[in-house]
């Protein structure tokens, strides 16, 4: 437990007018505090009081519910005290700065979640699944949150630290003991148990990318030469008139932005300007702040006019794309050719393929014939599996931890058998890895770059 933090405040809910506005406190000895806000009456612990609260004069400033919960039974482990009043910006700064006057300080970001994980109310990864619960864009991602919250990441964690352990203590055995004839290592089966830990991490690692995709969404770029149709499919996809559509090339000046949500996982649409070369200034910039968002994508739906084929700014735009992005060759316009609506492999040779795309679909922006093969495909090709209920939400740095694990484990599968400190040494990078998720080995600077992140008042 803490001992020397002082008392913190800080208005918890969303700035703005609202029916109920709440200020929150932590520290120590918060019970005289407490009466002074509310002129001389003592909250019971986990009781709902009403009471006016009152400044230095005994003026009342509001009225509403004073909750009291005393350490450690909390949420930050220490005496909280949350102020239920009226929800106008004036009256819950006039509380908020009456709390300052009595001797706490404004809390920084995150800093209630920080002190919840400091004194052991929650570990790192649920705590951060605090913030991602406020953050969610969609139900599937709240959910999955929640899941987090309630320790189902951290679970999972747990087990494989444990086991990694159990393995440990085995190598170590064998170190401290050379001389004896037992081989502890044969005898237990470290093999064995190493393998089925791999096994188990690679199963914990797909959930995790999994739910880091749910979090954190996939970027889409539009790309292709200019009034091939892009701003029609955004507007499609959108089911909005988000970009300004014309006959005439070069409409789009600049990147357009839009957020969708395919099967809950969050869809960042990013429409490009036209790339080709052009003595316009102001499209100029528009094209490079595309090649930019060319660079961030994960995927890419490069669109060819159905009627046109490839054309030489298409395989121009082709030729500045990474090798590494995931891309969907796009036919649009079939409203106009007669055509029906599909989606074949390349290697089906059905539709003719003019880029290494994986997949080939040929629709109308205009009628909108074929977009659902075009949602189907963005799922497939960042390995989206659909909702479960064994997945939890897990972030970039937990997908890193994970790898990194992995990779230890890997090595220490490849040591031979007269390498028994190297395959220890693998077994305790391993360990620290994981710990490094849930928090029980961490860098300072790793947990203020964590819950700086978090809004006021969490």
């Amino acid at each position: 437990m803490m001992e020397t933090n002082p008392t913190i405040a800080a208005i918890a809910t969303a700035p703005g007018r609202g029916g109920v506005g709440v200020v929150r406190l932590s520290g120590k000895n918060l019970l005289s505090l407490a009466q002074k806000l509310s002129g001389g009456k003592t909250p019971v612990p986990r009781k709902v009081m009403y009471t006016d609260f009152v400044d230095e004069q005994n003026t009342v400033i509001d009225n509403g519910l004073l909750l009291y919960f005393a350490e450690p039974a909390s949420f930050t482990g220490e005496d909280v005290i949350e102020l239920q009043g009226h929800g106008g910006p004036v009256v819950l700064q006039m509380l908020l700065q009456r709390c300052l006057q009595l001797g706490a300080r404004l809390a920084e970001p995150g800093e209630f979640t920080k002190r919840a994980f400091l004194n052991n109310k929650l570990d790192l990864a649920q705590a951060e699944s605090v913030a991602d619960l406020i953050d969610a864009s969609s139900q599937s991602a709240a959910r999955m949150a929640v899941r987090s919250l309630k320790g189902a990441f951290s679970e999972e964690i747990h087990r494989l630290v444990d086991d990694l352990i159990t393995l440990r203590m085995l190598v170590e055995a064998t170190l401290d003991f050379p001389e004896e004839d037992i081989d502890f290592l044969q005898a237990a089966d470290a093999s064995g148990k190493l393998k089925q830990l791999r096994d188990r991490l690679d199963k914990v690692l797909q959930h995790a990318q999994q739910g880091a995709l749910l979090r954190e969404g996939m970027n889409v770029v539009l790309v292709g030469a200019p009034n091939v149709g892009k701003s029609s499919l955004l507007n499609a996809l959108a089911g909005d008139d988000i970009a300004i559509v014309t006959d005439i090339a070069g409409t789009t000046r600049d990147t357009v932005r839009e957020q969708i949500t395919l099967d809950g996982v969050p869809v960042h649409i990013i429409d490009t300007a036209g790339l080709r070369e052009t003595e316009d200034v102001v499209e100029r910039i528009g094209i490079e702040r595309s090649q930019q968002a060319v660079q961030q994508a994960d995927v890419a739906l490069i669109l060819i006019d159905q009627r046109e084929g490839l054309n030489a700014t298409t395989a121009a735009i082709l030729a500045q794309l990474p090798a590494s992005l995931h891309k969907i060759e796009v036919h649009n316009k079939i409203d106009l050719t007669g055509e029906a609506a599909s989606c074949v492999s390349r290697e089906t040779g059905k539709l003719r393929a003019f880029t290494d795309a994986g997949q080939v679909i040929a629709l109308s922006a205009r009628t909108g014939e074929g977009l659902d093969l075009l949602r189907q495909a963005l799922l497939q090709q960042v390995g989206w599996q659909g909702e479960s209920e064994g997945l939890f939400l897990a972030r970039t740095r937990h997908i890193q931890a994970l790898e990194q694990a992995k990779e230890e484990l890997l090595n220490a599968s490849m040591c031979q058998e007269n390498q028994i400190e190297l395959f220890a040494e693998h077994l305790r990078l391993a360990q620290n890895a994981l710990n490094e998720i849930t928090g029980e080995f961490s860098a300072d600077d790793l947990l203020g770059v964590i819950f700086s992140r978090f809004c006021i008042g969490k």
